[in-house]
């Protein structure tokens, strides 16, 4: 009979080689790691495995230690979280609406994320990126995507400026700060902030994408902004930060119990993301969790608080989803004490024709999101970037092979065929309407061309009608065609378009959405 470890090894077992990228796990109960694993290989070029102690750049699970160590100065007089951001950041604009740290830390604020400003300014993500080149970016923004307090929208941009509070209030940098007040105290030998990209790690975990069938190639990461991202630690050393959050012998209870404190929007709707953490329930277990995503690397911590125990999932490839593994091995090893169904549906088999009915442009107006499903060899994909294939787990509905957090719900409504698109679990979905893009004469599309100049990015894109088709030239990214949605309305693997006309119905600009950027504004240029 198989031990509860063997089960947990087979959950690995595709990247569980030496010629593939993989992941560090540790399952943490009482305080003390009960097992602890690599699988797969943290350097392919020179066959270095991955270890429990193997170092990987986190992303977004770096939200954790940003919110603590402003919270530690709240509770220390330092600061407050309703403070205005300019107060400290006075290099952030006026909007006319008041932003506090709390707003920052609930991703509440309104602010344009900053990954998706800086790809609309021609910046790669495999570029060096550093803090003053993000709040230089921030400076110069004149409008936000929300009202503060109104929505709850991820924002890396919000904690960046953490980060510069941090800096501001205390004189030392967010790594400084942290390496003194919070991994020292706590014995994270092999945890910092990466403010360096030049910097060496050893036992860095290298960061790859899938690059074909059984190859992959180095998915660059050049980061040298922190807050948002880039803690570099260890699945070892995350058990030590994990178990400060039941004996809160570092920071005290006062501050730990206030980490949990969920965002409250203006409407008095309570939202489950606290202070770099998202609090929330499993099959009838509380949870406290978060997720990062950064190039190559994915991980998960996710946490039974009332269980005493905790699974952190590190992996160095960009199609491991360490979430849904966490959740796979909480199934096993609190399958006693669970309600309900574990975490995965199971895929249902559709004939084709199920899919080519699903198929076809979705689009929001009011959000200006956009969603292909497309027919490819008798699969149906999602275009999202490059486009991922779905599987179908209903009649009706489909999620992402790659990132079953993903799903899309197909509706028949008397108004039409709708998609109720999902991120993730316990989210209210986003509802599209299907439409049927309209066709151009290329002498209809040459009235779009022409220049259109963002003040707040500064730079100009090239509108061109190239080979009967409406494309966009924009630096470093080359020429990318654009795909007509509704009317006035395009679309491409970064944003949706929308162009805008004067009182006299000519077109003056158009304006940029993506998920986290919403109605960035740009001018036409007169010939």
């Amino acid at each position: 009979m198989e031990n509860i470890e063997q089960k947990v090894d087979q959950i690995f077992a595709e990247w569980d080689h030496t010629n593939t990228p993989g992941c560090s796990l540790a399952v943490i109960k009482d305080g003390q790691i009960i097992y602890s694993r690599g699988y797969g290989m943290a350097n392919l070029d020179y066959g270095i495995p991955i270890r429990p102690d193997t170092v990987f750049h986190i992303a977004s699970i770096s939200k954790h230690f940003a919110a603590l160590a402003v919270t530690l100065l709240a509770h220390e007089g330092k600061l407050s979280l309703d403070d205005e951001i300019q107060k400290y950041v006075p290099e952030v604009p006026d909007f006319g609406e008041k932003i506090t740290l709390r707003h920052l830390i609930h991703h509440t604020s309104g602010l344009r994320d900053q990954w998706e400003l800086l790809i609309a300014a021609g910046w790669r993500m495999d570029d060096v990126i550093t803090m003053e080149d993000i709040l230089e970016l921030v400076s110069k923004q004149r409008e936000l995507n929300f009202k503060p307090g109104e929505k709850h929208v991820y924002c890396n941009t919000g904690y960046t400026l953490l980060s510069f509070t941090v800096q501001r209030v205390t004189g030392k940098t967010m790594r400084e700060f942290c390496e003194e007040r919070l991994f020292k105290p706590l014995g994270m030998k092999h945890t910092h902030f990466h403010d360096d990209h030049t910097m060496i790690v050893p036992n860095r975990a290298t960061s790859y994408a899938p690059a074909g069938p059984n190859k992959f190639s180095i998915s660059v990461l050049s980061y040298a902004n922190v807050g948002a991202t880039s803690l570099f630690t260890t699945v070892e050393d995350m058990a030590l930060w994990d178990q400060e959050f039941y004996e809160c012998k570092v920071f005290g209870k006062d501050v730990i119990e206030e980490m949990h404190n969920c965002g409250v929007l203006n409407s008095g709707k309570k939202i489950e993301y606290a202070q770099g953490l998202v609090v929330s329930q499993y099959r009838g277990l509380k949870t406290v969790e978060h997720g990062g995503a950064d190039a190559g690397y994915r991980t998960q911590l996710l946490r039974f608080p009332d269980q005493h125990f905790s699974v952190v999932v590190f992996a160095n490839l960009g199609t491991i989803t360490p979430s849904t593994l966490a959740y796979k091995i909480a199934d096993l090893y609190l399958a006693d004490q669970m309600t309900g169904e574990a975490s995965e549906e199971d895929a249902v088999e559709l004939p084709v024709e199920a899919f080519e009915k699903m198929a076809g442009q979705y689009y929001c107006p009011e959000s200006q999101s956009q969603f292909l499903l497309e027919m490819r060899d008798g699969k149906l994909f999602i275009v999202i970037g490059p486009g991922f294939e779905v599987e179908a787990i209903a009649q009706n509905k489909v999620r992402v092979k790659r990132f079953h957090a993903i799903k899309a719900e197909i509706v028949e409504t008397p108004d039409g065929q709708k998609m109720h698109m999902y991120w993730g679990k316990d989210e209210e979905p986003e509802i599209l309407d299907k439409v049927t893009p309209p066709v151009f004469e290329a002498v209809d599309l040459e009235k779009y061309a022409g220049q259109y100049t963002s003040p707040e990015l500064e730079v100009t894109y090239q509108l061109l009608c190239k080979d009967s088709a409406l494309a966009l030239q924009r630096r470093k990214y080359g020429i990318t065609p654009l795909k007509a949605i509704v009317k006035d309305t395009f679309c491409c693997e970064d944003f949706t378009v929308r162009f805008t006309r004067d009182a006299q119905g000519e077109l003056d600009g158009m304006k940029l959405t993506s998920g986290r950027m919403h109605g960035l504004k740009f001018v036409r240029q007169q010939a």
